[in-house]
Parts: C-alpha cells; sequence; structure tokens
C-alpha cells in the first residue's frame, strides 16, 4: 500500500458478500486512496468504510439513477478517481453499473477492476454441482408463464444453471423447477459466509418442503445441474415417467423427463407407452 494519489478513472471494487474479513488488501487500498465512492445504497457504503476506519464522498448510483447523473459520475472521473461498489459482491453481477463502464469505456476514461468476493462463485464452489461448464441466469421472473418459459429455454443447455433468488420467493420457484425439470438435483446456498451459512441438495420437492417447513431468511444463490449430468439408468427414468404419468398424458411426462435428463422425447415417450401398458395388464 502507499499514501500516492490515485490516478483518475474508474475503479470496479468488490466488497465482502456477508464476513467483512472477506474484502481484500488491494479493495482496501483503493477505498483509502480514491477521492469518491459511488455505491447502491449509501447507508451500506458507510458501514463498511466504518468498519475500515474510512471517510468517503459517497455518491448515489444505482438502477433508478439518471443519465444526467451517470453523465456527472463521469465528467468526474476525469479529474478524479471515482471508486464503483454495490451492496455486497462484485459490481455489475447482477447489479447496476454495466451503463457507466460502457459509457467510460466508449469515452476514454481509464477502468480498473479488482477481483474479490462473488456469491455466485462462492455457491458453486459449495454445491458439489457439475463446475467445468456453467452458467450464470441472474434472476428468475416473477410471473409465472415468464418463469416457465426461461426454464424451459435453459433446460437443455448442457450446464450448471445459477440464479439469484430472495427468500420470499424460493418455494415458489422450486415448485416451478419441479414442474419445467423434474428430477433434477437442485443446491440451494444461502447466508453465504455467514455464521448460518449452508448449501443444501435434493430434488426440487424435496427441497421445497424442506424451505415450507423452514422458511429460510437472507440471500440465495440457486443452482440447477445439467441435463443428464446423474446418468439416470432405467430404473430411475422409470420412476421419473411414472411420477409424470400420475398427472400428465404419457406424452406431456416424456417431455418432461426429456427437460430432465436430456434423453430423447420419442424414445421417452415410447417407454412411457410401454409402462402405460404394462400397469393395465
Amino acid at each position: 500500500m502507499t499514501n500516492e494519489p490515485l490516478a483518475s478513472g474508474l475503479y470496479i471494487v468488490a466488497t465482502p458478500i456477508g464476513n467483512l474479513g472477506d474484502i481484500t488488501l488491494r479493495a482496501i487500498d483503493i477505498l483509502t486512496r480514491c477521492d469518491a465512492v459511488a455505491c447502491e445504497d449509501t447507508r451500506v457504503t458507510a458501514k463498511l468504510l466504518r468498519h475500515l476506519g474510512l471517510h468517503k464522498p459517497l455518491w448515489r448510483y444505482d438502477d433508478h439513477s439518471s443519465e444526467e447523473d451517470r453523465n456527472r459520475l463521469l465528467e468526474a472521473m476525469r479529474s478524479r478517481s471515482v471508486a464503483l461498489v454495490s451492496d455486497a459482491g462484485t459490481p455489475l453481477i447482477s447489479d447496476p453499473g454495466y451503463r457507466l463502464v460502457r459509457m467510460a469505456r466508449e469515452t476514454g476514461i481509464p477502468i480498473t477492476s479488482l477481483p474479490g468476493p462473488s456469491a455466485a462463485i462462492v455457491a458453486m464452489t459449495l454445491s458439489g454441482l457439475p463446475n467445468d461448464r456453467f452458467l450464470f441466469a441472474g434472476f428468475l421472473p416473477n410471473k409465472d408463464k415468464a418463469r416457465a418459459d426461461t426454464l424451459a429455454e435453459l433446460a437443455r443447455i448442457p450446464a450448471t444453471l445459477i440464479f439469484y433468488e430472495s427468500a420470499q420467493r424460493l418455494v415458489k420457484t422450486l415448485d416451478a423447477i419441479g414442474e419445467a425439470l423434474p428430477g433434477r438435483e437442485i443446491a440451494v446456498a444461502r447466508e453465504l459466509t455467514k455464521l448460518h451459512e449452508e448449501c443444501r441438495t435434493g430434488t426440487p420437492s424435496a427441497l421445497a418442503a424442506h424451505y415450507t417447513s423452514h422458511p429460510p431468511k437472507g440471500e440465495i444463490v440457486l443452482m440447477i445441474a445439467p441435463p443428464g449430468e446423474d446418468a439416470a439408468d432405467e430404473n430411475d427414468i422409470d420412476a421419473l415417467l411414472l411420477a409424470a404419468m400420475q398427472q400428465d398424458k404419457p406424452s406431456q411426462a416424456a417431455a418432461q423427463v426429456a427437460k430432465a435428463t436430456g434423453h430423447d422425447r420419442k424414445a421417452l415417450y415410447a417407454r412411457a407407452m410401454e409402462l402405460k401398458t404394462q400397469g393395465q395388464s
């Protein structure tokens, strides 16, 4: 660390997602030497700065900031060093800021990004789900049809899917995943880096039942295993088909299991018809 003033420009600074001890030495250095901090919530960032023994001008910048606010920030960066932080984690990851970075790049303002905490990455490492390929998809839509359409769109992607979710919506979202991707392995990570940190895995229905009787608190990362990753054997496939056919026609059951496992829909339909015939004989 040094006491020399920072060069003018934009500094993207990751902050702790829970445990304040996770802030990096480089983040402390930049926050110590910068001229001002742009943040989502001045109260949250003020708490972090007090923890670090710092006092800086705080400029609010969030999803509701106007173009005029953004232009004012950009103008300040031409002659001053401005750190951009989110309430927790790495800025721009499901947080406001990308327009500011885009415009800074377009106008030639120097940009520096500091690596640091990210809830999605912490959760992925805890989950035990395949991590050679993963897709971060932010928050699922609020409305039922839009959520179902999004899950259908992502169902066949050969990668672990990562979403952010609120505690209030978790059970409803798990129910929706159970309908769209029956049998797919799910991981729910919450209270990351805090005292009551947990990462629970299971089927959508089992997790929905657990969190119905144990309402969760805090921010949540929800992960869905890739299709076919569990290499389900014939007995597993039959069990999934039979469970789906308790409420749906064989064609619909085959479509659901195809989404969940990545198996061929036509082959699953043929097997569903065999199972239906066996059950009637």
